[in-house]
């Protein structure tokens, strides 16, 4: 068996990465300079000019590459996670040696050449990872470049770590089998087998020629960590701990580091970084203020229609609770006929309701009624994707009886969001309508907000399980 030499790899990797960088870079020249494709505008600069740019542009793109996790010899990152990266380093890399050119004074070196570079090099680097990846694959179904691996402990964590594993053959990942004191030895799952007790670690380790120890002990057990670590830091083996909380801890959980001390937090939401929060806010503002002009004319329609066919308000005001929990008020186009508060503050509407007038259903069917609320983005209380925001009263009611209701308030309520473009709006399902919700607060992307808007116009005005 061929042991795991992802040393050398790596750095045959940054030969071929060097290599990579420098023929994009001829290849970009080329094609800029004498292909043909391009005027060569009376370029002032020579060709030893171009080149001698190399000695900066290899290194930093070796160094962006690293500082990237591309040379990691983590086996489970996907394309995709790779992928980007290469993508990022290389938006980096374009951005600082324009920078650099740009403190130069050098006006005539060609900025169209660095973004033909900058294409064909995301293509080689992708292409070239790609066949990386596959004939690493190849090699480990046919028994090369496998990691054997000990668990200690059968637990949750033990059986979710070898769903993983059995899920994801081209990892290259072999379970030996389980140690652990409570389950009777032979049990096995997913063709892993309890193999012995605890107390049998040393011996194991003494005969077996294993890569990597996990501690996958149930929480009754952590008392034994310290042990268990303990020999296997002895024997020299590389150790993992998965710790056994998932069932616990149902959430996207993430762990940061406050001088040496790791703090587990319950539940990731990328908008509680501030820089993700500042961004988004600068969108919504944008967003608002760009639909409010746009739409102006449909929104003063839209009010002559209302005041014309019935009597009361033009906007209707109703108290949200938004982010942090705090209180706000939501603007509407009234729908229905004028009602006292007890009325309609405990009331859903409901099809075919009669408090809702004329020109109401069809607002309420294409969801134009809610054009005001771009007002509130403006002033900051909404965004514009994010859970819908919902009444005191159901609230109160709706924290006790669905877990993690109030999760949603961690971030700005929206004028659309993920459970609204998937149907869940109105009577609807309120637990399906929280998991969308809570599925959109953990994996908030920009993309995924420009997907939802774009996705609104398309789905989210007009709804079957609106009015």
């Amino acid at each position: 068996m061929i042991k795991d030499s992802y040393r050398y790899f790596i750095r045959l990797q940054i030969i071929a990465d060097g290599l990579i960088v420098s023929l994009s870079y001829a290849a970009a020249w080329y094609i800029k300079f004498r292909s043909g494709i391009f005027s060569n505008g009376g370029n002032a600069l020579t060709v030893q000019t171009y080149f001698r740019s190399l000695y900066i542009i290899v290194p930093m793109y070796l160094i962006l590459y690293r500082v990237f996790i591309l040379y990691s010899s983590k086996r489970t990152h996907s394309m995709r996670y790779i992928m980007t990266n290469i993508l990022k380093a290389n938006v980096i890399g374009l951005l600082a040696y324009l920078t650099v050119l740009y403190m130069l004074r050098q006006q005539h070196f060609s900025r169209t050449m660095l973004f033909i570079f900058f294409g064909l090099n995301v293509i080689s680097e992708t292409f070239i990872r790609l066949c990386e990846r596959k004939g690493l694959v190849l090699l480990r179904k046919k028994g090369f470049n496998i990691k054997k691996i000990l668990l200690v402990g059968y637990s949750h964590a033990a059986e979710g770590y070898i769903d993983r594993i059995k899920s994801n053959p081209q990892w290259g990942y072999q379970i030996m089998g389980i140690l652990d004191d409570n389950v009777k030895k032979g049990t096995v799952y997913r063709n892993v087998s309890v193999i012995g007790r605890i107390s049998d670690l040393d011996n194991i380790l003494n005969e077996n020629e294993l890569d990597e120890l996990a501690v996958t002990l149930g929480l009754s057990e952590y008392s034994r960590i310290n042990e268990i670590v303990g020999r296997c830091e002895k024997s020299g083996i590389h150790t993992q701990f998965i710790p056994d909380y998932n069932h616990v801890i149902p959430t996207t959980s993430y762990t940061e580091d406050i001088q040496g001390l790791p703090v587990i937090n319950i539940r990731y939401v990328p908008l509680n970084n501030e820089v993700n929060a500042m961004f988004k806010r600068i969108l919504d503002f944008v967003g608002a203020a760009v639909g409010i002009i746009v739409l102006s004319p449909v929104m003063a329609i839209i009010a002559i229609a209302v005041k014309l066919t019935s009597k009361g308000p033009l906007i209707y005001r109703q108290e949200r609770i938004g982010r942090h929990n705090r209180p706000f008020m939501m603007y509407k186009f009234r729908t229905m006929r004028v009602q006292s508060e007890d009325e309609e503050k405990k009331c859903w509407t409901k099809k075919g309701d009669p408090r809702v007038t004329p020109v109401g259903k069809i607002l309420r069917c294409t969801s134009l009624d809610e054009l005001p609320q771009l007002f509130n983005i403006i002033s900051g209380n909404m965004s514009l994707v994010g859970p819908r925001p919902e009444r005191p009263f159901f609230v109160d009611k709706f924290k006790e009886e669905i877990p993690g209701y109030m999760v949603k308030h961690q971030v700005r309520p929206g004028l659309t969001g993920w459970a609204q473009i998937n149907g869940y709006r109105g009577d609807t399902s309120i637990d399906k309508r929280i998991e969308y919700d809570l599925y959109y607060i953990e994996h908030w992307t920009f993309g995924f907000d420009i997907k939802i808007m774009f996705m609104t116009v398309f789905k989210g005005f007009i709804n079957k399980n609106a009015y």
